[in-house]
C-alpha cells in the first residue's frame, strides 16, 4: 500500500470539500439535532458524502467508519480502517467562525498511519503519511512541519477545550510548566501543536475516535508525541470508539 499515493491524491478532494463546506454555509445551512442531542447540517451529510465516495474510490477494499453514518461502527474487529469526522467543531460552522475542520484518517493495525485535515475557513490543509511527512498547505505554498524550527526557551503555550481548566488538568500544567492556555474548539488543535504554534493539549476522556486519528497522526508525524494521562500510545478501534485520556505535546517539548 502506497500511502504517500494514497494522502497525496485526496488532497484535491479534501481541498474541494473545503470549497463545498463554504458554499453550503453561505446558502444557509438545514440544521437538525441527532439522538445524542448533537446538531448536524446539510453542510457534514454533504462533505461526508462528497469525501467517502473518493476515499471509497482509492481505497476501496478498506472499511469507512464515519461519524455521520452507521456503516462499520459496530464492528470492534477491525485493525484496518479510515476514520472520518466531515466536519468537526460544528458549533464554529454553523455560527459562521473559523475554527471547523474536515478530518480524515487511516488506521493500519489500529494505528493512524496517515490523516488529512482541512479548516477551510482558515485557508490552512494539513496532511501526514509517515514520520517526518507532516505537511502543511497554505496560500499555495507545502512546509514540512517535521523540518520546522520552533522557538526554544519560550513560555509554554497550551491549547485547553474550555475555560474551566479541571484540577487534574490544572496538576498536569503544573507539572510540564504551562504558563498559559487558550480555549480552541476542532482538530485545530492538533494541527497549531504539530506547528509549534502552541505546545501541547490535555483533555480528560470525552468525545469519540474520529475526533482525534487525523490530529494524531499530523502530530505524530510532525515529531510530537500523544499519550493517555498514564503514558500508554493510543489506538483505534477500541469499544464504541470512546476516546481515553490526551497529552498532546509539540516536538518543541523534548
Amino acid at each position: 500500500m502506497n500511502i504517500k499515493k494514497i494522502v497525496e491524491d485526496l488532497i484535491e478532494t479534501f481541498l474541494k470539500a473545503g470549497e463545498l463546506s463554504l458554499t453550503l454555509r453561505i446558502e444557509g445551512l438545514k440544521k437538525e439535532i441527532k439522538s445524542d442531542m448533537t446538531p448536524v447540517t446539510n453542510g457534514d451529510l454533504e462533505v461526508n458524502k462528497f469525501i467517502t465516495k473518493k476515499i471509497s474510490k482509492i481505497t476501496p477494499t478498506i472499511p469507512i467508519i464515519s461519524e455521520e453514518n452507521s456503516d462499520n461502527k459496530d464492528n470492534s474487529k477491525l485493525k484496518d480502517f479510515w476514520l472520518i469526522d466531515p466536519i468537526d467543531g460544528t458549533y464554529s460552522y454553523i455560527n459562521d467562525l473559523d475554527e471547523f475542520t474536515i478530518n480524515a484518517a487511516l488506521i493500519i493495525n489500529n494505528k493512524p498511519v496517515a490523516g488529512l485535515i482541512n479548516a477551510p475557513a482558515k485557508k490552512r490543509l494539513f496532511y501526514s503519511y509517515g514520520e517526518n511527512n507532516a505537511y502543511e498547505l497554505s496560500n499555495g505554498k507545502t512546509i514540512n512541519l517535521s523540518n520546522k524550527n520552533l522557538k526554544k526557551n519560550r513560555p509554554i503555550k497550551f491549547i485547553s477545550y474550555s475555560n474551566k481548566i479541571k484540577p487534574e488538568i490544572q496538576k498536569i500544567y503544573q507539572d510540564l510548566g504551562v504558563s498559559e492556555n487558550i480555549k480552541m474548539k476542532s482538530s485545530l488543535k492538533f494541527c497549531v501543536v504539530a506547528a509549534g504554534e502552541f505546545d501541547g493539549y490535555v483533555a480528560e476522556p470525552r468525545a469519540y475516535e474520529w475526533d482525534i486519528a487525523a490530529g494524531h497522526a499530523i502530530l505524530l508525524h510532525s515529531g510530537g508525541q500523544i499519550t493517555d494521562f498514564d503514558g500508554n500510545e493510543i489506538l483505534y478501534g477500541k469499544k464504541d470508539l470512546k476516546n481515553s485520556s490526551l497529552i498532546l505535546k509539540s516536538k518543541n517539548m523534548f
